[in-house]
């Protein structure tokens, strides 16, 4: 993990003391889902691996948890409380499971069937199955209505819940338990008995498209994805245009995103940050693919890294940008580990596109806005770019 722990930008919604990270584009039954945390005892700059001194909130929050074990409470409890009264939106408390969980996801493994799905109308909808997944062995197609889980409908209920239940704890004991979920298609209802295995999750994909159009999808910046997109790039075949499609990414590693930006640079800044006040920088290494037309393709969904590595394509003139504006994450979290072994982490601060705009609650606002058929909409673009 040394040198990839920059920033964690997690979306998180806890329901039953449960805790989920949630996509745009929700992946089911343990899923990689939400954005991604760093190692602990970490501080957030580029290749950094010495351990991080609790200071400031920091110190306020492990204090509490220091204090609840003396006094024989829950060290996690008095530090979410401690996280919430200081007002940091961004601001987590895991436990020491949550936490290992989420550094899995760095890698991009996780326990699951290998589902995604989407809530429409109050139902729940399959929208892909994964590859050699036991979802796929089972038959379980995109379309298909999911009804149930382990006899719990699922109508009407948010898609965390859903993946919630579909998961298990997402850890490595729950590979080899069961779920039985209750499917329609069409008519036809039936149910599924499917074991849980884990799985990695392949973050990027490339796809060729026909008028010379490479579609470079990628879902989330884990371990090695900044190095699949440098490889996507590469293999593309000569005289066609790139579209970046970055929609529903919720961010990640931003040192991938930073290696996703060098495929496409030669060089030079890719955003600036702040941690307490001291300012750094981020840039891309030399010898990107700077002759391809590019377009980044964005929406709603795209947050925190990914928004960074859109603004630098933006700011520099690389790519033009085509979707609806972005969500506007551009904090900076720094982990800490706490008594008792969980985990802290607090925003220290914010980063900034390379012309010095802003992300946090502004977003990218995009060259060209399409939300319907957003994708033949940059392939327009790419078109004209070529030309």
């Amino acid at each position: 993990m040394s040198g990839r722990a920059l920033f964690r930008e997690p979306r998180r919604i806890r329901r039953g003391g449960a805790l989920t990270l949630v996509f745009t584009g929700v992946l089911v039954a343990g899923a990689v889902t939400g954005n991604l945390p760093g190692p602990a005892d970490r501080k957030p700059t580029a290749g950094s691996t010495q351990a991080a001194a609790p200071v400031g909130r920091h110190a306020e929050v492990a204090e509490a948890a220091k204090a609840a074990m003396a006094a024989g409470t829950s060290p996690v409890e008095a530090a979410q409380r401690a996280v919430s009264r200081s007002g940091d939106r961004w601001g987590a408390v895991y436990s020491p499971g949550e936490y290992e969980e989420f550094v899995d996801a760095l890698d991009g493994r996780y326990t699951g069937v290998g589902l995604w799905a989407r809530e429409r109308s109050g139902r729940i909808e399959v929208t892909k199955v994964g590859s050699d997944t036991p979802a796929a062995d089972a038959g379980i197609r995109a379309g298909d209505r999911l009804r149930s889980v382990d006899g719990a409908t699922v109508d009407g209920r948010p898609v965390t819940e859903v993946v919630s239940l579909l998961r298990g704890d997402d850890t490595d004991e729950s590979a080899g338990t069961t779920v039985r979920l209750g499917l329609q298609r069409g008519t036809r209802t039936w149910s599924e008995t499917l074991r849980r295995v884990r799985l990695s999750r392949d973050t990027v994909t490339a796809d060729e498209l026909p008028g010379k159009i490479t579609v470079v999808k990628v879902a989330a910046f884990t371990k090695g994805s900044g190095d699949e997109v440098r490889a996507a790039v590469r293999q593309a075949p000569a005289g066609t245009g790139i579209v970046l499609d970055l929609r529903g990414n919720s961010g990640g590693l931003v040192a991938e995103a930073v290696t996703a930006a060098s495929a496409f640079l030669d060089g030079g800044l890719v955003a600036t940050y702040d941690v307490e006040g001291e300012q750094r920088a981020l840039h891309a290494e030399p010898g990107g693919d700077t002759v391809r037309p590019l377009v980044a393709l964005v929406d709603g969904g795209t947050m925190s890294a990914a928004e960074l590595l859109t603004g630098a394509l933006q700011d520099r003139g690389r790519a033009v940008v085509v979707g609806s504006r972005t969500f506007g994450k551009g904090s900076v979290q720094m982990p800490s580990r706490l008594p008792g072994g969980s985990v802290a982490e607090l925003t220290v601060g914010h980063y900034r596109t390379p012309s010095g705009r802003g992300v946090d609650g502004r977003g990218i606002t995009p060259d060209l806005e399409a939300e319907e058929q957003a994708l033949q909409q940059a392939g327009t673009v790419l078109t004209g770019l070529g030309r």
